[in-house]
This record gives structure tokens, sequence and C-alpha cells, in this order.
């Protein structure tokens, strides 16, 4: 048996960032994650990953080791892209902010779990303006833990490693004293519609070729009542929609193959508009916003705009606002979402639209996962080799789990300050959407 190498994911959600490092050659030892519906869905795509259900508040390096049942045994990566604030406070460090405590607990796990190699992202934000001061501290703070960090640090656009969203997102690259360290991997395409700087790139997958072969939601009413259907053999597929589907041979890369029925659609349960915001929809032009609403409308030969996860139940618990789709008038499903960030149709998500979407949006798109992940193999010296048999997948009432129930079965507390929402909060209608539309200021860049 050929050893692999070992990554631990930390604020792992539903594991975008887990699944682009299992197919660049990693099996994923344990995977952090404190939302427990979050937990329940990784532990179905993961089934060989250890879930750790909790905060890694007071969380321990040796902890995780016991957890993740790997002894002493060296750590090839840690990663993961804690929530922050990383605004910069008068007279006091911007790391001793007590809104930015989960980056300071990255920065621990990495010094007691001594990773080879971590990589941490986070919003491209952090760049820019006063926040740019807590980033500088952040570098002290792992330089101090004997890390060396590539610098200058880059921020790194999805849509230039073959995914059709624009997603821009900060990525640290550290070495452990005495190990190589990682470089930024190299652009592989150009944005979809736009012109290109350098003229040897070919063009990445636009939004038609992402979604144009999944048939239209509403054709189904099965989708009313489920968020899957068995479809016939499609006949026509982009390259990308071939590799969502698994039918390329390189599809898995370097990742365990699941036992999958490739002729379900999954995760793409039906909302019902009403006949005003339809009419709006499809008056609206391709790479445009609707003004009502705020939409933005995807552009079948272009890329999507950077797709957010909404609010949490502490803040309104808001759907989060899925673009609209180029040829029908209705907003995408959560399968769509997960074609436009590159996840394969293989992986599930929660069986709600709100969970669904909201897992999507709080994820790190895979194929950009993998380009950063396979820097990293790199680095260590690693070379990957294909799996062997077939990995099943876990139990599907995991992906039916709200709060209450995922909290039940990892045996915590249920996250404060959340609801959930089956068809909407506080048991709103389904084809009541129109003022949802109006809660959540959104633009056509994301």
């Amino acid at each position: 048996m050929i050893d692999r190498p070992i990554g631990i994911d930390i604020f792992a959600g539903a594991g975008g960032m887990s699944l682009g490092f299992e197919q660049a050659g990693f099996d994923i030892a344990a995977a952090i994650e404190v939302d427990p519906v979050h937990c329940a869905v990784h532990k179905y795509n993961f089934p060989k990953t250890v879930i750790i259900p909790r905060s890694v508040i007071g969380l321990s390096g040796a902890a995780v080791r016991l957890a993740a049942g790997i002894g002493d045994r060296d750590i090839d990566c840690v990663f993961g892209g804690p929530p922050c604030q990383g605004f910069s406070m008068i007279g006091q460090r911007a790391l001793d902010d007590s809104r930015n405590r989960l980056v300071l607990e990255f920065v621990r796990l990495v010094s007691e779990l001594n990773p080879r190699t971590f990589v941490f992202e986070n919003v491209k934000g952090l760049t820019v303006g006063r926040h740019k001061e807590f980033l500088i501290e952040l570098v002290r703070a792992f330089e101090d833990c004997d890390y060396s960090i590539v610098q200058p640090w880059q921020v790194l656009n999805a849509a230039h490693y073959g995914v059709p969203q624009s997603r821009e997102r900060l990525i640290l690259f550290g070495a452990r004293a005495g190990q190589k360290i990682p470089f930024y991997p190299t652009q592989q395409t150009r944005i979809a519609g736009r012109r290109a700087n350098a003229a040897t790139l070919t063009a990445g997958p636009n939004c038609r070729d992402a979604i144009g072969d999944l048939p239209d939601a509403e054709r189904f009413s099965e989708l009313l009542l489920n968020d899957h259907v068995v479809l016939t053999k499609p006949t026509k597929l982009s390259n990308f929609a071939s590799e969502m589907r698994c039918l390329n041979n390189d599809a898995w890369h370097h990742g365990y193959v699941r036992d999958w029925n490739p002729l379900r659609m999954t995760s793409s349960a039906r909302t019902q508009h009403s006949a005003i915001s339809r009419q709006r929809f499809a008056r609206t032009e391709t790479g445009a916003v609707e003004p009502i609403s705020r939409f933005f409308k995807l552009p079948p030969d272009g890329v999507a705009n950077t797709l957010r996860a909404g609010t949490d139940g502490a803040r309104g618990a808001f759907t989060s606002p899925r673009p609209i789709h180029y040829k029908y008038a209705r907003c995408i499903t959560v399968r769509e979402m997960a074609r436009l960030h590159g996840f394969p149709d293989w992986f599930r998500f929660n069986v709600t639209k709100w969970h669904g979407a909201r897992q999507i949006g709080n994820a790190v798109p895979p194929p950009m996962a993998r380009a950063i992940a396979a820097s990293v193999i790199d680095a260590i010296g690693h070379v990957p080799h294909l799996t062997k048999g077939l990995l099943k997948l876990g139990d599907e009432s995991l992906l039916k789990m709200d709060m209450s129930s995922a909290s039940k079965h990892f045996n915590v507390d249920a996250l404060n300050g959340r609801r959930d929402r089956k068809s909407g909060a506080k048991k709103r209608k389904q084809h009541d959407i129109d003022a949802e539309e109006l809660m959540w200021p959104r633009t056509a860049n994301g």
C-alpha cells in the first residue's frame, strides 16, 4: 500500500478544500467543523475522514491527533480559512481583537500540530486598506512559530483554475523550518468571455459549459417534494460537464472513486417564483443585475459572479442570493451552483436549499483547492498515485439532518442563534420569495 500525504482540514465546512486536497493526492485524516449540519454533509462525502464536530477554541493539537488516529506521524499540511474581521484597532494589535480569535486559534493549532506545511485561505479584503495591518501581524505570528511564509502573498481567482466563477481569495503558504516552501500555482486558464492577457492560456469553462447539459428542474414535479430525480443518459456534453459527471478518464484525478449513480440529478429542489418575479427575470439582460431583487443574471458565454453563502440564523437566516439562470426565468438550483463552483455531481449537500447553498457559498472551489494542494504535493516531494477500488458514500440520512438532529447525531449542542429552514424561515411559504429578494443588497461582482 502506498502512503498518501496527510492533511488536516480546519473550518472544513462541507469540504471544498478537503475535496481539492484529496484530488491532488492527500488523505484527509481529520476535518474540524463547528456546524453539525456541515459535519453531516462532510461525513457523507468523506466517509474515511474523522469528523471533529466542535469549535477550535480550546481544542489541542494532541486531541486532534488522537481523534484522527495518526499518533506521532508527521502531518504534511494543515489547511483552512478561519472567519475573521481583520480590523486594526488604534493602540491595539489587530490580532488581539476578540473578533479575530479564530485566526489566532488557527495559528495555535498549526504550531501544536507542527505540520510540514500549511495553507491559510481568506477573503481578498485582508490585503487592502487597514485590514492589511492585520495580515502583516498574522504573518509575523506564523514566523514566531518557526514557519516561513511565501511572500509576496497572492490573491488567486478560481476562474484562473478552471472554475466558471470569478472568485478571489487570499492564499498564504507556510513551511516549517527546514522544509521546502510551496510556490503559488501558475494560472491555468483565462476567464471565459474576457480577452486573454496571455495568449497561451486556454479559455476556462463558461456558464453554458457548466450547466447547459442539466435539464430544467421545473420539468420535474418530483423536485417540488425532494432534491433528486433520475434522468436518461445525456447525449451532448462540454468537457467541463463530462468531468462534473465523472465521465472523463481523469475526472477523479488522484482522489477516491465514489460508488454513485451518475444518472441521478441531486441537489435540485425547485424554487417557485411568483409570476411577477419571472417577468422581471426574463426581461433582465444576461450579465446584468435585475434591479428589484439585485440578482445577477448569468452570462452564458462568461462566468458567474462570486456565489455567496447567505446569512445564518443570528442575522436573520436569509437565503443566499442565487443568480438567475441565463436561459430560464428562475434562480439556479443548488446543483447548478455546485457546478459553477467546480463540485462534481457525486458530491451531495444538505437537501434544503438554504443549507445547500450556504455550504457551497462558504466553500473553496475544489479545482482551485486542487491546484493549491498540487503545489504543496510538489514541495514535500511526493509523487501522487491513482487510487484503487470504489469508496461507498455515507448514509443519505446525513443529508436530511437539520440543526437539531445533526447535533443529536454528533452528540453536541446546537449552535446558538441559528434556526433551520426546510422551505423557509418560520415556515415561510415556498413560493413567497419576493420579500426575501428585497432583504439582501447584491452586486454583479458579488
